[in-house]
């Protein structure tokens, strides 16, 4: 089953001397994400486009796909800054570029 992402977002991976990473990542790659108005942690899949390795300190725009989004769907908007983490350690700044309606994905019959 395939998660469909609920926006995509402007990332920005710190370089290997300021983050933790020192490797890429590729598409796919499931980082927790922390949002400004709340304490939780969500797993977000990032599918990258038009990249499939991302180097630290590199830029790129992503589909995430929030894991158990239920609370965090609906606070989502367009310019809403995040922060990304691998454990505890953060590796990366966000920005939505766009949020993807559940509605947007309507089956071609209607």
């Amino acid at each position: 089953m395939k998660i469909k992402p609920q926006f995509t977002a402007l990332l920005t991976y710190l370089p290997a001397k300021d983050g933790v990473r020192t490797t890429p990542v590729s598409s796919g790659y499931r980082p927790t994400i922390k949002f400004p108005f709340d304490l939780e942690l969500y797993t977000g899949i990032q599918n990258f486009i038009d990249a499939e390795l991302v180097f630290p300190g590199d830029t790129v725009t992503a589909e995430i796909a929030i894991l158990k989004s239920e609370y965090a769907t609906g606070n989502i908007y367009e310019g809403l800054d995040f922060d990304f983490f691998d454990g505890e350690n953060l590796i990366g700044h966000g920005v939505v570029t766009k949020v993807i309606s559940p509605t947007s994905e309507r089956s071609p019959e209607e």
